[in-house]
């Protein structure tokens, strides 16, 4: 048996949704403002997973136009029934005041990588929408029920109605079935048929350190259901020197090799060294990852193995490793037809006329458009951060002649807060490198005044990003081998769940490549390459 280190998946994957076919397993992951929307990762041996499909990929799935910022794909809940799998997904277009305006939909395909169905509408009553099917055939949608109330506690609980195949609709009366424990903030519920009971798994104590998984079991689909008597089943709160923390939000997948097993989200802190000020658990930049634990038996009740607090290192199945070649290259040379799956943009697919691969081959061409504060049609394109030390590179041609176009390297967080390296224009200089950061809506121009001047006859500027667990800094070269540092150092934290104001975001820091033209010029940039590389063994 291999042993599995954890996270299984690093960066911004968050809310698992594990399930089986055969021998193949999968897990949805949730991609929030990012398109395509839904992350599927495959695996035969629970270990070693690729990035296999993005199913949500055309506007007729997904229109996030305007979505504000942590909207989009919530808790996917990914299951394998009928010769098909069923992808229950919600768009969630309203995340502050009172509502949680949101849109729970179905989509099916045969195959994960093949073209999934336009969606089905289903129901807004509340977010984290998951299908069980039943043993007799029928099928049942879970969700939380959402109450705006002034002086109600928005977590109503888990309501279950049946849904219609044949009319592809909701059926029936929608039932609370769970109001959670005193816990509260119960969602993310998933219901399992096993050992005579119906079990529900949920989510209980909001998406940070206090996070939890709850799990309560009935002998009848509509209870009453009990609570485990060592509940929770999983969480880091009592631990908080466990690296693995925010445990909760969990699936369930019984192995082909008759193994049971416990996908988590889970957030790992930058070291509390020089951190005196910050949160005592610490920043968590790479977003909320998956984990896994092993899962055993005792009266009925699953219980984690070794405890009720995840691990780092975990017993894998009784099942032979099976590798993947990486599916993303440390130097991605965009001589393909498509852009690697790890890239997203944000909101909307972006056509061939903001992004393209074929005006300049070998090149990726970003048209120029709106800002980083935009929540409508940016031309960037970026992906997770995975590793707390890394170095993103690109190579960028790009001839701006106002002060309203830009192009560079950009690490963002949302559109409140990122910071960029880019090419731009000045009256004073002509061409020039500066950078731009954004703090929580504050903006600032460290290098103003102190711009680099790019040379006349300089058609490409490399462009580097460093960073190193607390602090990242960017550098660039005129020649791709004698490399500028500038003096300017940012902080890591700034761009995680933790340090965004307001809370309620739950992404992760992304690092890419941006275009925009605030002149309505349509300027274009060519990155020539992007090239993405761990450090530090992490």
């Amino acid at each position: 048996m291999a042993i599995i280190r954890n996270p299984i998946l690093t960066g911004f994957n968050p809310d698992p949704s594990i399930c089986r076919a055969g021998e193949d397993y999968y897990i949805a992951v949730s991609t929030f403002e990012w398109f395509p929307g839904v992350g599927i990762y495959h695996s035969k041996d629970l270990k070693n997973w690729r990035l296999a499909a993005r199913p949500l990929n055309r506007l007729s799935q997904l229109n996030m136009t305007g979505n504000p910022d942590s909207g989009g794909i919530w808790a996917p809940a990914l299951s394998y029934r009928d010769g098909q799998f069923w992808l229950i997904y919600t768009d969630v277009k309203v995340v502050e005041g009172q509502w949680k305006d949101c849109r729970n939909y179905l989509a099916v395909c045969e195959t994960i990588e093949g073209e999934w169905s336009d969606p089905i509408y289903l129901n807004s009553s509340g977010f984290d929408p998951s299908l069980f099917h039943d043993e007799d055939g029928k099928k049942y949608l879970v969700n939380m029920l959402w109450d705006h109330r002034v002086g109600h506690h928005n977590f109503y609980g888990i309501a279950l109605q049946e849904y219609d195949v044949q009319q592809q609709k909701l059926i029936g009366k929608a039932e609370v079935i769970f109001k959670g424990t005193d816990v509260k903030l119960t969602e993310a519920p998933h219901l399992y048929k096993m050992n005579g009971y119906y079990y529900l798994l949920t989510a209980e104590g909001g998406t940070k350190y206090d996070h939890q998984a709850t799990i309560a079991r009935s002998k009848e689909l509509r209870g009453p259901y009990e609570v485990h008597p060592e509940n929770p089943l999983i969480t880091s709160f009592p631990t908080p020197r466990n690296p693995l923390q925010k445990a909760g939000h969990a699936s369930i997948v019984h192995t082909h090799t008759n193994e049971w097993f416990l996908v988590h989200l889970t957030g790992r802190p930058l070291s509390r060294e020089g951190q005196a000020l910050l949160d005592p658990r610490g920043y968590c930049p790479l977003g909320r990852e998956t984990a896994i634990q092993r899962l055993e038996w005792k009266n009925d009740w699953p219980y984690v193995a070794g405890g009720n607090e995840p691990s780092l290192e975990i017993e894998g199945p009784d099942i032979e490793e099976v590798t993947w070649e990486p599916d993303f290259p440390e130097k991605d040379d965009f001589d393909s037809e498509k852009l690697n799956m790890h890239f997203q943009n944000l909101r909307i697919p972006l056509g061939e006329h903001i992004v393209s691969l074929k005006d300049q081959p070998g090149h990726l061409r970003l048209y120029g458009k709106d800002s980083l504060t935009s929540k409508f049609t940016q031309a960037f394109i970026a992906r997770r951060w995975q590793h707390f030390s890394f170095t993103a590179e690109t190579k960028v041609a790009f001839e701006p002649n106002t002060f309203q176009q830009s192009a560079g390297l950009v690490n963002y967080y949302n559109t409140e807060n990122w910071t960029s390296c880019q090419i731009t224009w000045n009256e004073e200089k002509g061409r020039i490198l500066e950078l731009m950061a954004c703090d929580n809506f504050a903006f600032s121009q460290p290098l103003k005044g102190k711009e680099i001047m790019i040379p006349e006859d300089i058609k490409y500027v490399f462009l580097r990003v460093n960073v190193n667990v607390h602090e990242y800094q960017y550098s660039y070269s005129f020649d791709g081998e004698g490399w500028t540092e500038l003096p300017i150092v940012f902080q890591s934290h700034k761009l995680s769940d933790d340090y965004i104001r307001g809370g309620g975001f739950f992404t992760g820091a992304f690092v890419g490549m941006q275009c925009q033209d605030t002149s309505g010029q349509n300027l274009y940039a060519d990155f020539d390459y992007f090239i993405y590389k761990s450090g530090n063994g992490d």
